[in-house]
């Protein structure tokens, strides 16, 4: 009758396993059940992985046999009844993976016998239940992925014969308690991601059973003590991933002979591997990512050579380290068994040493962001298992080996920001799984191989950026319709672009930017629904915008630098002139204000056209105001000869007068004083004529260089516009005025101030008289971030003859009522030869900037660069996302800001950024939105590591402003979608 009740509450059972529950059959023999021998009664019942439907039975209670219940790996819920208490002879519970409820029965101290407690992944919560200490017969405890909270209690030492203990992934809190060092008999300890915090007790590591150890993702902290693998001589399996732990790793781990698995990534574990790893016969994971290992000695690679004797190693992680020096040749002996060699993000250097294609099961070759330098081996081409091939942000030089075509597996291949060069080999082509090619900033030429579009599995992205690559986009690209990123700007491609792209139907990014493609934009474009990002700036495109633009889902818009024509509409994209850039393009009219283009003329229809005779009589009617106009304007410079401005410029903006900004100024009142330069002082004005606000920029001409400052900063103005800088009201002046030199500057006022100010505010006094601290959040920085990039990349690409500010820094970086960023301030700006990149003349003496954001060759001497913008650019990303200045107290002794960044870890990156960011992060974490708190972690790891890229000390090292737009706009994208979700 128990069974028969157990029966009914089961909803559905797919397998038919109940069909034998029936009268015809004795219930001793229905399916999953067994009997006593002697007396008929049920003693087992085990119905696991049945995939059954329904609630437990309080009539269970009732099979008073019972020694095994077995109902795992079902969809059993509600909560476990209380009548299970009942059950004195059970030996065995498991209901694991199942989706119970509520609490543990609390009767459950009654069944004295019980070996074996599974209830882990399910729903259960609350404490550990206290009643589990009388179970003196326990052995195995399994209570993993469930909702227990509450701390692990001191009463679990009491379970002197539990030698399974599994916890982890619950919510439990609190430290490891001293009393489970009671369990002489443990062998699996694991209490991985449990909110756990302080120090390990020693009484710990004296459980010399202890087989598998696993305490990951906790906040636990201290050293490890180093006599751990005397202590623990049995462990097989070790992981303590992503805590705080500090110190050296212990050497003695390699008495630990029985080591299968070494997993210590994402702590703070720091200098020299001294680890003799020959002794671990049974090693297969060694996994020592994202720590501070590295201690500059000539040898530190040196333990490399001891994984030789580890003839069992499948997976080796150095990854984030601050290793450096050479790979020992011993690494091609490794295990011909290896999978997985991974050490990006490190100070590794040399060549690679020959013999990589030894390791004939190698899935992932991991080494970039390296200084290696040399060719790549061609042997990696016999590693026919490879499936990720990532060397790039290293100093590779030669060509891709045309060997790369024989690895067929192959789904990710990244070269990226190396100097390879020679062409693209086609033998890619027989790459038929690749599904991300990254060859961008590089010096390879020739054509694009047509073989390449016709890797049908390219979806992620593919990326030929930044190279000399010539000839046409071929026709064959539309053939990767599930290709998401297409980037092949700044190479020297021409001709039209292909018609064929209407059938990249999964595109979203398609970056074509920095060519010589000419013709119209096509209108097969117009199919490409799921576009984002799309930019076509800096080519010969004529013709007009086309309308469908309006339709499409795009989220940025760069047509910049073109020759088309015509007027710009105003819906879908185009009515958000933050995203849209059209500069450069003369003969656009129209749009939003916000584009500053004139306005469309009205066209004049057939019937409507002048005639030859009216048109003959306004031609000499406009010949004849030119003429006279010619003569007042010689006129009116005799007159005033003497009265003219001893410096101007060919500019159409108006002339201030002295008496006008003194006036705007309100006499340079200090309470209108905005702030104080190296060359002078900047006043928030007025101008009486219009009521314009305008910030009035006066110079100190005692100063030594102000002078040529002013002049360095009029030459760079007088032809530059852009929405990203700040824009100049008055043309430059020099006016006598009672006998003293006078020269002023005039740009819009900026009303929010500068970044420095919000990035460092002091308290302002509000109106009630509270303090006030203003505050960016992470979307603002990003876009900010954004803003200064673009502006940027016009000064160094697109303005004519490219400028290096040479002065970056959040102060210059200027802020308006929308708070979109203008960079400010080119009093140390630079015309540079647009062939080199370096400097051809000269407007000032000695290092060019401010300490802190100077690029580090400039103090030794090179000539100014963008490359030098470039690193002040990534400073202020990292003092944005920081919220420390680059002169902090923190950094001396070589140890910078970029210094401190590289260093820090992803799962550690909450310790770096501004407390504002972490809370902001957090408060997500209270309203429960834990998959938006993921989403901020990622962006701001993926900031600090765009800051961290562009600020490297090697100019050839850092990151081009194209590629930090295209990556900032990706991040920004995803937090707004995210968002939006939300």
């Amino acid at each position: 009758m128990a069974l028969i009740a157990f029966k009914s509450k089961i909803s559905n059972a797919p397998q038919g396993i109940l069909k034998s529950w029936n009268d015809s059959v004795h219930f001793c023999r229905w399916e999953g059940i067994a009997c006593s021998r002697r007396r008929d009664r049920v003693t087992v019942l085990d119905l696991s992985s049945r995939d059954l439907v329904g609630s437990l039975s309080p009539f269970i209670g009732n099979l008073s046999f019972l020694q095994e219940i077995g109902l795992s790996n079902n969809r059993f819920y509600g909560d476990i009844p209380l009548e299970i208490g009942r059950l004195l002879r059970l030996k065995t519970i498991d209901l694991s993976l199942n989706s119970f409820g509520g609490k543990l029965p609390s009767n459950l101290s009654h069944c004295s016998n019980l070996n074996v407690l599974k209830v882990h992944k399910n729903k259960l919560e609350g404490k550990i239940l206290m009643e589990i200490a009388s179970m003196s017969k326990l052995t195995n405890l399994s209570i993993f992925e469930n909702h227990f909270t509450g701390g692990i209690p001191p009463f679990i030492g009491n379970l002197t014969n539990l030698v399974h203990f599994y916890a982890s992934n619950n919510s439990l809190g609190g430290i490891i308690p001293d009393a489970l060092g009671q369990l002489r008999s443990l062998r699996f300890l694991v209490l991985q991601a449990n909110n756990l915090f302080g120090k390990i007790p020693s009484s710990i590591y004296n459980l010399s059973m202890l087989s598998v150890f696993g305490i990951d993702k906790n906040e636990l902290e201290g050293n490890l003590p180093w006599d751990i693998g005397l202590t623990l001589p049995s462990l097989r399996m070790f992981s303590v991933a992503e805590n705080n732990f500090s110190g050296q790793i212990p050497v003695t781990l390699s008495n630990a002979s029985k080591l299968e698995l070494v997993q210590m990534p994402i702590n703070k574990f720091s200098g020299k591997v001294t680890i003799s790893f020959g002794h671990l016969q049974n090693l297969q994971w060694l996994v020592l990512t994202d720590n501070h290992l590295g201690s500059e000695d000539a040898d530190e690679m040196s333990f490399l050579t001891s994984l030789v004797n580890c003839s069992k190693l499948r997976s080796l992680e150095l990854h984030r380290n601050q290793l450096q020096g050479r790979l020992p040749k011993s690494i091609a002996n490794l295990s011909s068994q290896l999978k997985c060699l991974r050490s990006g993000w490190n100070n590794l250097f040399g060549d690679i040493p020959p013999g990589l294609g030894n390791l004939v099961n190698l899935n992932a070759l991991i080494l970039h962001d390296n200084q290696f330098t040399g060719k790549v081996p061609k042997d990696i081409g016999q590693l026919k298992q490879l499936q990720v091939l990532v060397l790039g942000r290293n100093k590779f030089s030669g060509e891709i080996p045309d060997s790369f075509g024989n690895l067929t597996l192959l789904n990710r291949l990244g070269l990226e920001m190396n100097n390879l060069n020679g062409s693209i080999p086609s033998s890619l082509g027989n790459c038929q799984n690749l599904e991300q090619l990254e060859l961008f900033q590089n010096d390879l030429s020739g054509s694009i191989p047509k073989e390449i579009f016709g890797i049908s599995s390219l979806s992620i992205d593919l990326d030929l950026s930044h190279n000399h690559l010539v000839g046409s986009l071929p026709l064959e690209v539309g053939q990767l319709r599930n290709l998401n990123a297409l980037g092949v700007s700044h190479n020297m491609l021409l001709g039209e672009i292909p018609n064929s792209l209407i059938g990249c139907t999964s595109l979203e990014l398609l970056y074509l930017d920095g060519n010589h493609f000419r013709g119209s934009i096509p209108e097969s474009l117009s199919s490409l629904r799921g576009i984002r990002f799309l930019d076509l700036s800096v080519n010969n495109l004529t013709g007009k915008i086309p309308q469908y633009m309006t339709n499409l889902a795009l989220e940025y818009l760069n047509l910049s630098f073109n020759n088309l024509e015509g007027d710009i509409p105003t819906k879908g994209i185009f009515r958000n002139a933050s995203v849209v850039f059209v500069e450069g393009n003369k003969n656009l009219c129209g749009g939003m204000s916000e584009l500053s283009l004139p306005k469309c003329s009205i066209k004049v229809t057939k019937k409507s056209e002048l005639s030859h005779l009216h048109i003959i009589i306004i031609v000499v009617s406009l010949v004849g105001v030119i003429i006279v106009s010619i003569m007042l304007l010689y006129w009116t410079k005799r007159k005033n000869k003497d009265q003219s401005p001893r410096f101007s410029l060919k500019d159409p903006l108006r002339q201030l007068s002295y008496q006008t900004l003194f006036k705007a100024t309100d006499g340079f009142s200090s309470t209108n004083l905005l702030g104080k330069g190296g060359f002078g002082s900047v006043y928030k004005g007025v101008l009486e004529e219009d009521g314009a606000n305008v910030a009035v920029k006066v110079l100190d001409l005692l100063y030594r260089g102000a002078c040529k400052s002013f002049m360095a900063e009029c030459e760079a103005l007088k032809n530059i516009r852009h929405r990203n800088l700040v824009k100049i009201i008055t043309s430059c002046s020099s006016i006598d005025f009672q006998g003293n030199d006078f020269k002023a500057l005039v740009y819009e006022l900026m009303p929010n101030g500068s970044l420095d100010n919000w990035l460092h505010p002091s308290p302002q006094e509000t109106n009630n008289g509270q303090s006030r601290v203003q505050s960016l959040n992470l979307l603002q920085r990003i876009s900010i971030a954004i803003d200064v990039t673009s502006a940027l990349d016009y000064l160094h690409y697109y303005c004519g003859k490219p400028i290096a500010h040479c002065d970056l820094k959040p102060s210059n970086v200027l802020l308006d009522n929308d708070m979109i960023a203008h960079v400010g301030d080119f009093g140390l700006a630079k015309f540079i030869s647009s062939e080199s990149k370096t400097s051809n003349q000269s407007s000032s003496v000695g290092v060019r900037g401010t300490i802190g954001y100077v690029a580090p060759e400039y103090g030794m001497g090179s000539e100014v660069s963008i490359n030098g913008d470039i690193y002040s650019y990534g400073i202020l990303v990292l003092e944005m996302m920081t919220g420390k200045k680059p002169t902090d107290n923190l950094f001396e002794g070589g140890f910078n800001l970029h210094h401190y960044a590289r260093m820090t870890s992803p799962d550690q990156i909450v310790e770096i950024v501004d407390p504002q960011l972490v809370q902001e992060a957090e408060a997500t974490i209270v309203n429960r939105q834990r998959s938006r708190f993921n989403i901020i972690m990622d962006c701001l790891v993926s900031m600090i590591r765009i800051g961290v890229a562009c600020s490297m000390e090697s100019p050839q090292d850092r990151m081009p402003t194209g590629t930090v737009l295209k990556e900032l706009h990706l991040i920004k994208n995803n937090l707004q979608r995210h968002r939006a979700n939300n």
